[in-house]
């Protein structure tokens, strides 16, 4: 009975990259992890470091890889779809950002003819965070890039889902019609 230990036993156990007792932030969030304080936000709004910090902290730790956002690196997948987007984006140049908005429209595309929303969907919103990413970094031109992509699938969106709501009001009108010479 003395081999069996909890989870969180052998969380507690295992070698992480920054020692328990690290006055480093980085030693603090491992600590405070170790510690039981698994939420991303409590570490966050503990050691006044954004949650996208303290869950790379934890996953170069081997102790999280759940936590996803803007800044979470495409490197560590988030779902099945990461795999097709992996090392394949960037916007260290326009050259780089036309190229990847390439990849987004191929996959895009991929995806529509499987007919899987999720997969478009995961496309689109690798666009919006590429978008995103350059933008806030200062490189305009290659968010412009992401972003335009964006807005013309966002408008063959919006043009598809008009016509099905134009075809579903012509028939609801033919059938109001037929109702009426009924009476």
């Amino acid at each position: 009975m003395a081999d069996k230990k909890t989870k969180e036993e052998k969380t507690t156990s295992q070698d992480v990259s920054a020692p328990v007792g690290d006055d480093t932030k980085k030693g603090q969030i491992v600590a405070l992890y170790l510690s039981g304080m698994h939420d991303v936000e409590d570490l966050s709004m503990v050691t006044s470091s954004r949650p996208s910090y303290i869950a790379s902290v934890l996953r170069d730790a081997g102790l999280e890889q759940s936590y996803f956002d803007l800044y979470t690196s495409t490197s560590h997948p988030m779902n099945v779809y990461s795999k097709f987007f992996k090392g394949k984006l960037g916007f260290k140049d326009v050259e780089t950002a036309e190229q990847s908005v390439e990849h987004i429209d191929t996959m895009f595309g991929q995806f529509n003819l499987g007919k899987d929303r999720a997969g478009q969907h995961h496309a689109m919103m690798m666009a919006l965070t590429m978008a995103n990413r350059a933008q806030f970094t200062g490189k305009h031109a290659e968010a412009t890039l992401y972003r335009n992509w964006l807005i013309e699938c966002m408008k063959n969106f919006n043009d598809a889902s008009s016509e099905i709501l134009e075809a579903k009001a012509a028939e609801d009108a033919a059938k109001a019609a037929e109702a009426v010479e009924e009476e």
